[in-house]
C-alpha cells in the first residue's frame, strides 16, 4: 500500500452532463455585523440568501461541465492501509473529496459540489455512501447535496445549524466526532468566511496516518477564504485552531487556488525561499494542470501569509507596527486585516 506525497499526479474522474433536480432552497439567516472587519461585496447577500445565488450555481455547475469534461485538474488519490482519499475536481476550482474506509467500503463525501461528478466516483470506486460533511452553505461547497441524498436515501447531512446547510440531517456542535465505518471524524467551528464554517479532521492514527484537515473554504494552500461573515478576529481564532492541528496534518483544501495566491504572497515576501521554491513547483503542477493539494500545515506556515501574522518580516512589509499596550492578538488581527484587504484587490494578470 503506497503511501500519499504531496508531489505525485494521477487521474481524474469522467461524468456525464445531466441536470441536478432543484432542491428546496434553505432560509439563510441575517448576517451578524461585526466591528473592524471587511465589507462584503454587494453580490454576496444575493449569493447567499436568494434563489438568484442558486441559480447562479446551476449555471457554474453547466459552464464547467461543458469546459473541463474531465475536471479542471489531474488529482492524486492518496492511499493508506484501511483508507483512501479522492480529490474530486469539480465546477471550474472546487475539490469534493470522497473519503473511503476500504474495508468496509463505507465512504463519506465533502462539500459534493457537482453531484454527477460525485456519483461518478462513488461508482467506480464501488462504495455505499453513508455521510455527507458540508463545511457551509455556500453552493459551490452544498449545491449536490440534494441530489445526493435523493440517490443514497440512508446518508446523513453533517454541518452547522448557524449556515443553512441544504438538506441537513445531522447538526454538529464543535468538537463533535462522527464515525463512518472505520473513520473517525471531528467537526471544528471555525466561523469567519461564514457564521457557521465548521472543518473536519479525519483521525489518521488508526491507520499509521497524519490527521487529515478538509478545510472547505478556511484555508487554502497560501490563502484562507474571504470574510464575508466574521471579523478578522474571527477567522484569526479559526485560523489558529487549524495550526494547532499539527505541522505533520495534510491541508486538503476546497478550491485549487494555489498558484494565485502563492504569486500574491510572493509579492509580500520578496525574500523567502520556501514560498519561491513552492511557487516553481505550483506554476509546473498547474502548467500540466495537475492538483496541487494536499499540502502540509507545517509547510503552510512557511510562506501562507495568513499564517505569518506573527512574523517581523510580513509586518514590516504592511508598515504595521504593534501599538503600546496591544494585545499581541489583537494586532495579529490586524495584519491579518490589511493582507486580506490587498488579497482582495489583487487582480491576478
Amino acid at each position: 500500500m503506497k503511501v500519499c506525497r504531496i508531489f505525485l499526479s494521477s487521474q481524474s474522474t469522467d461524468w456525464k452532463a445531466e441536470p441536478s433536480p432543484m432542491p428546496s432552497l434553505p432560509a439563510v439567516g441575517h448576517t451578524p455585523q461585526h466591528q473592524g472587519g471587511l465589507r462584503s461585496p454587494p453580490w454576496y447577500s444575493l449569493y447567499a440568501r436568494t434563489r438568484l445565488g442558486y441559480l447562479f450555481y446551476q449555471r457554474q455547475v453547466k459552464k464547467a461541465r461543458e469546459r473541463y469534461p474531465l475536471g479542471h485538474s489531474v488529482p492524486q488519490p492518496c492511499h493508506f492501509p484501511g483508507v483512501k482519499i479522492l480529490p474530486i475536481p469539480v465546477l471550474s476550482n472546487n475539490y469534493s473529496y470522497l473519503v473511503i474506509d476500504t474495508g468496509s467500503g463505507q465512504a463519506a463525501v465533502v462539500d459534493p459540489s457537482d453531484p454527477l461528478a460525485v456519483q461518478a466516483a462513488i461508482e467506480e470506486e464501488g462504495v455505499m455512501l453513508e455521510a455527507i460533511f458540508c463545511t457551509h452553505k455556500h453552493w459551490d461547497h452544498s449545491g449536490g447535496n440534494a441530489a445526493l441524498r435523493q440517490q443514497h436515501g440512508s446518508c446523513k447531512v453533517y454541518g452547522s445549524t448557524l449556515d443553512a446547510i441544504p438538506e441537513l440531517t445531522n447538526p454538529l456542535e464543535d468538537k463533535e466526532k462522527v464515525k463512518v465505518g472505520c473513520l473517525t471524524f471531528e467537526a471544528l467551528a471555525t466561523p469567519g468566511h461564514t457564521v457557521g464554517h465548521m472543518v473536519y479532521v479525519l483521525d489518521g492514527e488508526p491507520f499509521g496516518a497524519p490527521p487529515c484537515l478538509f478545510s472547505g473554504d478556511l484555508l487554502f494552500l497560501a490563502g484562507c477564504g474571504r470574510l464575508f461573515e466574521g471579523s478578522p478576529e474571527t477567522m484569526l481564532a479559526s485560523l489558529d485552531v487549524a495550526v494547532g492541528l499539527g505541522e505533520d496534518t495534510l491541508l486538503w483544501p476546497g478550491h485549487e487556488y494555489a498558484l494565485e495566491c502563492l504569486t500574491f504572497a510572493s509579492l509580500l515576501e520578496l525574500d523567502n525561499p520556501a514560498l519561491e521554491q513552492k511557487l516553481q513547483w505550483a506554476t509546473q503542477q498547474r502548467q500540466e494542470k495537475r492538483s496541487t493539494c494536499p499540502s502540509t500545515l507545517g509547510e503552510e506556515q512557511t510562506y501562507n501569509p495568513f499564517l505569518r501574522t506573527h512574523r517581523p518580516e510580513l509586518q514590516a512589509v504592511l508598515g504595521l507596527r504593534r501599538d503600546g499596550g496591544e494585545h499581541p492578538d489583537a494586532f495579529r488581527a490586524r495584519v491579518l486585516k490589511e493582507v486580506r484587504r490587498r488579497k482582495d484587490l489583487y487582480k491576478p494578470t
